[in-house]
């Protein structure tokens, strides 16, 4: 997994009018699934981006609730303490479109594990 600047990632997505916010989706998808011990059986980010692109935004909804799940899995096997409640954030920042902030913390979960 690589560190990332978080307010660089933010102001690329907003610079590239959401280029690289594609970008960053499809590599959080990634780092997480190896990260919880998902990358055979879990959704690629290339997949996560197709199925939200032909779903209108809502396939999009539905794993930001998931990512939730997978950053808890991958904190309980490094035994840090999880947040049970983080999958609902992402749904709720999802569903009111502020999606750049769900990863935006994603990215600083991710961050503190590697």
């Amino acid at each position: 997994m690589i560190k990332r600047n978080i307010a660089l990632c933010i102001v690329l997505s907003i610079v590239t009018c959401g280029i690289y916010g594609i970008y960053w989706m499809i590599v959080l998808a990634n780092e997480t699934n190896v990260a919880s011990g998902h990358a055979q059986d879990g959704t690629s980010g290339g997949i996560v981006f197709l199925l939200t692109l032909v779903t209108c935004g809502i396939y999009g909804i539905y794993w930001a609730y998931k990512q939730g799940e997978k950053i808890n899995e991958a904190k309980a096997m490094r035994n840090m303490p999880t947040d049970s409640n983080a999958g609902v954030l992402y749904l709720i920042l999802e569903i009111f479109g502020l999606g750049i902030i769900a990863y935006a913390l994603m990215q600083n979960e991710l961050n503190k594990m590697s």
